[in-house]
């Protein structure tokens, strides 16, 4: 009979879905081209330590949304398939928490620590962090496990994604997070 404690740090994968993979194909540029084989090296370890694990996928409801269920967009790549028994928390907003019981999840698993990766890191990823951390876990955002894509703001001024990464973290690291790599995370399980 075993007497190790229960984890406390879980991993969260967000939206790490086919419909990034058309935008590129489209013409989007996105940084961090690195971030899927992070993810799978993550799933890998939380995997052979028997951690928990929680997918979350975005449904879009717009009308001609990329994430629509009907649409090859919606699709999981290969690399972030979940296994048997690791949940699917679908989500219509941009935060995981809303409109889910991923907090109910976390908490009756005994959770204190969420690990969050997926895409992209300034939007789903972002604002699922943020309210980990005010809902009082430790969230912890693995910097080289998300990525973001180029953006034009609202003056018409264009943002690499490499800028928008870098200030995401930066909003974040300390308030909200403790920004680390994949490596930190595998050397803290």
């Amino acid at each position: 009979m075993s007497t190790a404690a229960p984890p406390t740090i879980a991993l969260i994968v967000i939206d790490v879905q086919r419909a990034f993979d058309e935008w590129e194909d489209a013409g989007q540029r996105r940084n961090n081209p690195d971030a899927l084989t992070r993810i799978a090296d993550l799933l890998a370890a939380f995997r052979a330590k028997g951690a928990p694990i929680f997918h979350v996928r975005h449904e879009g409801t717009r009308p001609g949304s990329s994430f629509a269920p009907d649409r090859t967009g919606y699709l999981v790549r290969d690399e972030a398939r979940e296994r048997e028994g690791e949940p699917v928390i679908v989500k219509r907003v941009h935060s995981a928490f809303i409109g889910t019981d991923l907090e109910a999840r976390l908490r009756a698993a005994g959770i204190r620590t969420a690990v969050i990766c997926g895409a992209t890191t300034n939007h789903c990823v972002e604002t699922t962090t943020r309210m980990a951390g005010n809902l009082g876990f430790d969230a912890w955002l693995v910097r080289d496990a998300t990525w973001t894509f180029d953006r034009t703001g609202p003056d018409g001024d264009e943002h690499s994604a490499e800028d928008i990464h870098a200030m995401t973290l930066a909003n974040l690291n300390e308030e909200f997070a403790r920004i680390v790599k994949t490596a930190e995370v595998m050397a803290a399980l």
